[in-house]
């Protein structure tokens, strides 16, 4: 059972959730007509695993509130196929190229064959984005400093893109000025969230983006439990508090760059 406590809100895009998950298997229709109830206007489904891309088009081909991008996730490089992602990249549905990046997180410092591989499926990835002019959709875990060269080098042939979950590097944090938005979820009410809390009145309000990363990440008072893309709610009126902005102004302010970034071709 889902509630509707927000249906009087702006609307919100949830620029990353993982609505292909095993977790939403039984109850994904009831959760999307609640989002629906709670004025979730669209949600975007990220490549991650190459094996779940297939359900994700099927998805949104089912859906017209849910869109897709098309990638993989730095900890499944190997299963890189871009002959896949060339096949669905051109979908009506398909508003991005990712999530990719980098993830050093589970690496031994001396890894040094899975960090090239991790870098060779990036680049691949960014190539596929110019190619087809699509924004990226950006992983980025314990890997700052190589991800932000690597982007800043390509910045002036991108479409721009979203920096997902961002962590809160000042590093990274100047990639404002290469068309970048910032991907805010949950970690932001979490106790422990003090860098994110300190950076975001630095970031421009106009590259905010709400997202949730649902299944994971559930913000508090959630934490541990499976995410919905109607916690878009919870983190918006924690960010709204912190920027001393009205609630509904600042949804609209990350539905507008959303819109922005995304949905050119779409709306």
């Amino acid at each position: 059972m889902f509630l509707d406590t927000f249906k009087h809100s702006a609307k919100i895009i949830d620029t990353h959730c993982h609505l292909d998950d095993e977790s939403y298997y039984d109850d994904l229709h009831e959760l999307l007509l609640a989002c629906k109830t709670n004025n979730i206007e669209k949600m975007i489904i990220p490549g991650a695993d190459i094996k779940d891309l297939s359900r994700a088009v099927e998805l949104c081909q089912r859906y017209d509130e849910l869109y897709f991008a098309v990638g993989v996730h730095p900890y499944h490089c190997k299963d890189y196929d871009e002959k896949l992602l060339r096949f669905y990249i051109n979908h009506e549905k398909c508003v991005a190229v990712g999530e990719c990046g980098l993830d050093y997180f589970r690496l031994k410092a001396d890894d040094v064959d899975e960090k090239k591989l991790q870098k060779e499926v990036f680049l691949a990835q960014i190539s596929l984005a110019k190619e087809f002019k699509k924004p990226l959709i950006i992983h980025a875990r314990e890997a700052n400093e190589d991800v932000y060269q690597i982007l800043s080098s390509h910045a002036s042939s991108l479409y721009g893109g979203v920096l997902h979950c961002f962590n809160a590097s000042p590093l990274l944090l100047n990639l404002k000025d290469n068309g970048f938005y910032f991907g805010i979820g949950g970690v932001l009410t979490f106790k422990n969230a003090k860098a994110l809390l300190e950076i975001l009145p630095k970031i421009p309000r106009d590259k905010l983006l709400l997202e949730t990363d649902a299944p994971y990440l559930s913000p508090e008072p959630f934490r541990g439990t499976r995410n919905t893309p109607i916690n878009t709610h919870l983190v918006a009126d924690k960010m709204a508090t912190l920027l001393n902005l009205d609630r509904n102004e600042l949804i609209n302010i990350c539905t507008k760059n959303a819109n922005t970034l995304f949905f050119q071709e779409v709306v």
